[in-house]
């Protein structure tokens, strides 16, 4: 039995449901990350007792199941595009969104997909924006492909920000610091790629990036897109 199918306790004293639980659980790994999630903290947020949280959830894993789901709440756009590619990016850019207002988010990104209420919609929204316009092992390679794109380049941008955070050290100044060494090694030509891309490339911002690689995954997705046979 899921977390979704257990029913709740009934209330006691003091007011707790798992909307309570998992908002607070969420609060604290907003501000601390997922470390600093546990049944304990939680608890002591609500000014409940840790057991009492046990009725309601079993495992940190379940808390963190219903973490995620509540956050696939702010990918759902209030209306489907009529389109799929715009449907599809869509969604890919709200994800992000929800990602950078909950940076934790990208260490559960992928994997087992989400059994919840809200993830489970999300994914509906994403096969019914190809419905009919191609045989549904296509359909789910192409779900899968925007997907896989949009995780690995949220995580990239998630890791990117956590590195200024850690380092205190924004790109530019990163760039700064490490230009000496980079140049140096430039100057060797052994990386002669390399140095054209450093040299004559055009420095984007994530938002961009993410824009455009999210585009060419798109056109590749309707280069295979086909609509069966009536």
């Amino acid at each position: 039995m899921t977390v979704w199918d257990r029913p709740e306790p009934p209330s006691r004293p003091v007011p707790l449901d798992r909307e309570r639980i998992v908002a607070a659980a969420i609060a604290l790994a907003d501000e601390g990350g997922l470390e600093a999630v546990s049944l304990r903290k939680v608890a002591a947020r609500l000014n409940a007792g840790p057991m009492r949280l046990y009725g309601y959830i079993s495992t940190k894993q379940e808390l963190f199941d219903l973490m995620v789901d509540e956050v696939h709440a702010e990918i759902l756009p209030e209306e489907q595009p009529g389109d799929w590619r715009e449907a599809l990016r869509v969604l890919a850019q709200r994800t992000r969104q929800a990602v950078l207002r909950h940076d934790w988010m990208a260490d559960l990104l992928g994997g087992r997909p989400t059994l919840g209420p809200n993830g489970l919609a999300v994914t509906e929204a994403k096969l019914a924006a190809l419905d009919g316009l191609a045989d549904i092992d296509t359909v789910m390679r192409a779900v899968e492909t925007v997907s896989s794109y949009s995780t690995g380049a949220i995580r990239r941008e998630i890791a990117n920000l956590r590195a200024e955070r850690a380092t205190s050290l924004s790109k530019q100044d990163w760039r700064r610091a490490s230009g000496p060494h980079v140049t140096r090694m430039l100057a060797t030509g052994r990386f002669p790629a390399l140095a054209k891309a450093v040299h004559d490339s055009t420095d984007v911002d994530a938002e961009t990036s993410f824009a455009t690689g999210l585009d060419w995954v798109l056109d590749a997705v309707a280069a295979k897109l086909t609509r069966p046979p009536a």
